[in-house]
């Protein structure tokens, strides 16, 4: 009885994903020949005289979660192994709840801590007419990100046999070298499961990236981007999605966009099906 309760849970999983892809479809695949498709693959975004262009939206999610992982996966990964393999019981004991605690953290509060301190931090030290910049957002959604990456992480890094660690020091190891290679490979399933979870959440995120990014629907133009304002998928699609008329050219591209984010996070979880299928780790071959 058991098991099948288990099994239909999994099948109704398979279902559900499906459900979502079919209404996504059937909602945003109208735009491509309700609106132009010149305007729908331009550079501007300007809803109210027929301007649908979905690059800088792209671009600008993109732009964001890349510096978010840039700040949040050496922060992250580094403070998984601190707390696994380095700091003593008493500290895991204390780090490993205030981790999970700021996990828990709702990200409309994490917004307003950023409209707070981090917008007017970077409006003065850039000396910038505004704090709302993608770096901004960047900071903050590696911020969000770095309590799943150290949970998830950390996990995977307790789950290697202690046996992996005695082996590599007996054949005169250091620490430091048992850490970077033989635990963190024998780990790196678990260690990339981590890192896509965290740079998911970063993606997905809407309403801290929405409150501090200035949501300036602008192409990135180099590295100057990082201290203009810009504007993300999720943003564009929680801030205009009630102002529109279901079925209208708008509401077409709103789901279109929706797509967009589900095709990148089905690239993503085969990216990492991919990596962490090989059967042959490092430290396999260390220990072989």
């Amino acid at each position: 009885m058991v098991t099948r309760i288990i099994q239909i849970c999994g099948y109704s999983s398979i279902l559900f994903v499906i459900l979502i892809l079919y209404f996504l479809l059937s909602e945003g695949l109208p735009a491509l020949w309700k609106a132009d498709l010149n305007s729908l693959f331009s550079t501007r975004w300007y809803p109210t005289e027929s301007y649908f262009g979905i690059w800088p939206l792209i671009f600008g999610s993109l732009f964001v979660t890349l510096g978010a992982g840039l700040v949040s996966v050496p922060l992250g990964i580094g403070t998984a192994v601190y707390i696994s393999e380095v700091a003593p019981s008493w500290t895991k004991e204390i780090l490993k709840p205030l981790v999970e605690l700021l996990a828990g953290l709702p990200s409309v509060v994490l917004g307003f801590l950023g409209i707070q301190v981090l917008v007017p931090f970077m409006r003065r030290f850039f000396d910038l007419p505004t704090g709302l910049t993608a770096l901004s957002g960047a900071i903050l959604l590696g911020m969000i990100s770095i309590p799943t990456m150290v949970s998830v992480a950390e996990d995977a890094l307790n789950t290697v046999p202690k046996s992996y660690r005695e082996a590599s020091m007996a054949l005169g190891a250091t620490r430091w070298q048992t850490i970077w290679g033989v635990t963190l490979p024998a780990a790196k399933s678990g260690v990339i499961t981590a890192v896509l979870l965290g740079m998911g959440r970063a993606m997905g995120e809407t309403m801290a990236v929405m409150m501090v990014t200035g949501n300036a629907p602008v192409m990135p133009q180099g590295l100057q981007t990082i201290i203009l304002p810009i504007r993300t998928m999720t943003a564009t699609i929680a801030s205009e999605m009630g102002e529109v008329a279901a079925g209208s050219v708008h509401y077409s591209v709103l789901f279109l966009i929706g797509i967009i984010l589900f095709i990148i996070s089905l690239v993503v979880n085969v990216v990492a099906f991919t990596l962490t299928s090989r059967k042959t780790t490092r430290s396999e071959r260390l220990l072989s």
